[in-house]
């Protein structure tokens, strides 16, 4: 926006800032809060705090540096009354789970570390953060972020020390930080009435059965070299002998790959479904719902162990429905989704779940050209998680604006 109607929203974003900061114990703090949610949503290029605070008629460097680098005051109540705001605003249909990278120079900035980009498309020197978003068609914010750590820093204590990671923070694989963010959430009284994900969390059995234990409901990626029996297949159980323990139930056959299990569906069952209006019409393709019972290692550990913590396992792998589509002139399926749904479940709602991860590209869009997102030049855990709940902050400002039909939608 410009400066203009910046300057004339001022009276709407202290209001804001008045609410969503209201946990920050002192007025100066609040004040700069608001100051720099003005300079992140005011045009220009970069949104780092130098230009910002040259840009803005009350703009202060040092006092804005050390507001979002030194400052203690804690981001969680900040982005917890931003969740629930929004949350109450959007009436989410889907949580989104995914990840975002920021590229960076040097080795100092803090998770900082040689690992795959997805704003590059290759490995190179970036941070990467996890984050969780409601979403509808129409629109979306993230509700909490995680900052991702390789084991390169946690297995360096002086290293985090100088980066200001607080001690009980190690290494977890990004679908664990995941969870730990789902669960947060919950202790905020904010439960997703879906949870979708792509493949770099759905391709993970001990995921999908995390969420399951939560009692949530999923339609999360899949990689498409994921094996399964088919639905009607049965273990075989071994006569028992009167020694020892019963032999569990095994499968007799192998089992096959995603794509074979798919071929073997009739064309006329893939049926084509419209699942949203896009800016070059209706978004439209061919789906087919398989009842499967995953396999592989990781599906038979996860059942093992599920069984000796919570019930006795019989050795029958669960039934889940996998979503297939087979876009129309391809020779083959291209996409596969994994869902806990049950198995009367319309195709088409399952398909608009799915394809609901659209909307966080939309985020990281505005996230990062219009927000400054990845703009960030201070390398401490601190200054890091304050910048990510303070353009969280002006996108919510924003999303409130937009879905208020009262209000002038800013340039």
């Amino acid at each position: 926006m410009r400066l203009g109607e910046v300057e004339r929203l001022r009276g709407e974003v202290a209001e804001f800032v008045a609410d969503v900061f209201a946990s920050l114990p002192r007025r100066d703090q609040r004040r700069w809060g608001g100051c720099y949610l003005r300079g992140l949503m005011l045009d220009g290029r970069r949104k780092s705090v130098q230009p910002m605070a040259e840009r803005l008629p009350d703009g202060n460097m040092q006092a804005l540096q050390q507001f979002v680098n030194q400052s203690p005051w804690d981001p969680l109540p900040v982005r917890r009354r931003i969740a629930e705001r929004l949350c109450e605003a959007i009436r989410p249909e889907v949580w989104v789970i995914d990840d975002v990278s920021f590229p960076k120079c040097g080795t100092r900035s803090v998770g900082v570390a040689r690992q795959y980009c997805g704003a590059l498309g290759k490995r190179a020197n970036c941070q990467v953060a996890v984050s969780v978003h409601a979403a509808t068609d129409t629109a979306s914010c993230p509700l909490d972020w995680q900052l991702y750590l390789p084991r390169e820093w946690t297995d360096d204590a002086a290293r985090c020390r100088r980066a200001g990671v607080p001690a009980d923070v190690g290494h977890q694989e990004k679908w664990r930080l995941a969870l730990g963010l789902l669960d947060a959430l919950a202790d905020w009284n904010l439960i997703p009435p879906m949870v979708v994900a792509d493949a770099g969390y759905g391709a993970s059995t001990p995921f999908r059965l995390a969420l399951e234990e939560r009692g949530l409901s999923y339609v999360v990626a899949l990689t498409g070299k994921e094996v399964a029996h088919p639905e009607a297949v049965e273990p075989h159980r071994p006569a028992y002998g009167g020694l020892g323990p019963p032999t569990l139930p095994r499968y007799r056959t192998p089992p096959r790959a995603l794509p074979d299990l798919a071929a073997d569906v009739p064309a006329s069952d893939f049926r084509e479904v419209t699942w949203r209006e896009g800016s070059k019409g209706p978004m439209t393709s061919r789906f087919a719902a398989l009842r499967v019972r995953p396999a592989g290692r990781q599906a038979l550990r996860a059942a093992q162990e599920a069984g000796g913590g919570h019930y006795q396992w019989d050795g029958v792998l669960p039934v889940r429905t996998v979503l297939v589509e087979w876009p129309a002139g391809e020779t083959a399926p291209t996409v596969y989704w994994i869902s806990n749904l049950p198995p009367d479940t319309p195709v088409e709602d399952v398909v608009r779940w799915a394809k609901m991860r659209w909307r966080i590209e939309h985020d990281y869009r505005e996230l990062k050209h219009g927000l400054g997102l990845d703009h960030f030049e201070g390398r401490t855990w601190r200054g890091w998680h304050h910048h990510v709940t303070l353009v969280t902050a002006a996108q919510a400002f924003l999303t409130l604006r937009r879905l208020d039909p009262k209000a002038p939608t800013p340039a």
